[in-house]
């Protein structure tokens, strides 16, 4: 028997045993679809109490009050790097020097997007050749890990490659091998900051691997998400890595694209995205939006800065967020612990940051599961969603995002993501 939760260790039961559970989760699965749940675990959305914090931004800047700290007139066209004094803020937060982070419109994804856009229809500085007109362009994508950066390879047609992510990144000793003779491989997406969705923080020895490593495709890019660089839920804090210094050393100073936001500090839909580089990156992007912009919005970028003020803001007001999300990610790991801890039927990280719970359950049977808790009014992220092409050759791994719902919420979606582990874990030794 399971010492956490009384329940016995599914593996180790005959079939007698396996079928009278069988019954028992039968009965437990027929309450819960009886209980009309309506709940959505799907995405990694901030609460309305959190988007509550920011609820001044709203008044800001004042109606006399719009003009930059340089007397510029932020209601007009221009400055397509974005404000400087925003610019600053986030320089600290990241570890990077205000010239070479430009601040953005609302979302990274579109800058990402932007980036592969630009390479395909131009290529970078160094490339032989437009991406696009190359007969084969790879990507490698660490497992699990984000849905829509694979979304995004996929409409472009970009082959996906896949590596494991460890506890300390992606495995580099594969990228460093696939990379060497290569060069149809372009580029490797990682976040590395509470990556999502197993919150693994990769280290420095990792990012100066990746910094260094040959690479046969001259123009062999890191598209380097760090979407919670500061969504700390404990005191043990990740520290952003100076990746284009360790780039700029190892003479690949390009090899970087680094992306932020305040998507989940402020207002998820109307917050600021950044993109850094060195400065010839810097210089490429801005050369290339130039065509399809005339500066960002300004006004939004002033309001960030009148609210946040600069990074020991960002700090306090992300001590907030924690406040809100801590109890959640306890909610999610103490019912987890309680149901399934030692039944041998499911793996989970405890996430030291990020937005996301990893949750492994038994080979095979993770589309089941997702499944059964759909039909008992629990909605999860599709099974396979952190897999390119939605394929989880496993079939093992679910995303769990605790953000949005209340924690009572919360525990009653666990609880009954539980019961539908363990269904489909006797059903398939029953099978």
């Amino acid at each position: 028997m399971s010492e956490n939760t009384g329940r016995p260790v599914v593996a180790d039961l005959d079939a007698a045993a396996l079928t009278t559970l069988h019954a028992t989760l039968l009965d437990e699965y027929a309450a819960l679809q009886a209980r009309g749940l309506r709940l959505d675990i799907t995405r990694g959305k901030p609460s309305p109490e959190q988007l509550d914090l920011a609820q001044p931004l709203l008044g800001l800047p004042g109606e006399d009050d719009f003009r930059a700290a340089d007397g510029t007139d932020t209601r007009n066209y221009g400055g397509l790097a974005g404000l400087p004094e925003l610019r600053a803020i986030y320089a600290d937060l990241l570890g990077i020097p205000v010239e070479q982070l430009l601040a953005s419109g609302t979302s990274s994804l579109t800058v990402m997007f932007d980036v592969l856009a630009y390479a395909f229809l131009f290529g970078r500085d160094g490339s032989p050749q437009p991406w696009g007109r190359e007969e084969k362009v790879r990507w490698i994508c660490p497992v699990p890990g984000y849905d829509r950066h694979f979304a995004m390879l996929e409409h472009l047609g970009i082959e996906m490659v896949t590596v494991d992510q460890t506890p300390d990144g992606p495995d580099v000793e594969a990228i460093a091998r696939l990379v060497a003779d290569d060069p149809t491989i372009k580029g490797l997406w990682l976040v590395p900051t509470y990556s999502n969705p197993g919150g693994e923080t990769t280290s420095a020895e990792v990012a100066a691997r990746l910094a260094a490593m040959p690479a046969a495709a001259p123009d062999f890019t890191v598209l380097w998400d760090n979407a919670y660089a500061v969504h700390h839920l404990t005191d043990d804090e990740s520290k952003a890595v100076d990746v284009l210094g360790l780039a700029a050393a190892s003479g690949h100073p390009d090899r970087f694209v680094v992306f932020a936001s305040t998507s989940k500090v402020t207002f998820a839909g109307a917050g600021v995205a950044f993109l850094a580089g060195s400065p010839s990156t810097v210089a490429w992007y801005l050369r290339h939006l130039a065509f399809g912009s005339i500066g960002p919005d300004k006004v939004n970028h002033l309001r960030h800065v009148r609210f946040l003020r600069d990074a020991d803001g960002v700090r306090a007001h992300m001590h907030r967020h924690r406040e809100i999300l801590e109890p959640k990610f306890g909610a999610v790991l103490d019912t987890l612990d309680a149901r399934l801890g030692g039944t041998g039927t499911a793996t989970w990280n405890t996430p030291r940051g990020g937005y996301f719970v990893s949750l492994d359950v038994v080979d095979g049977t993770a589309r089941r599961v997702v499944e059964l808790a759909r039909e008992a009014g629990i909605a999860l992220t599709p099974a396979g969603a952190s897999f390119p092409y939605g394929h989880d050759p496993r079939d093992r791994n679910i995303r769990i995002a605790p953000t949005f719902p209340p924690v009572d919420e919360i525990r009653v979606a666990i609880d009954g993501l539980a019961t539908c582990v363990l269904l489909a874990a006797v059903e398939q030794r029953l099978s």
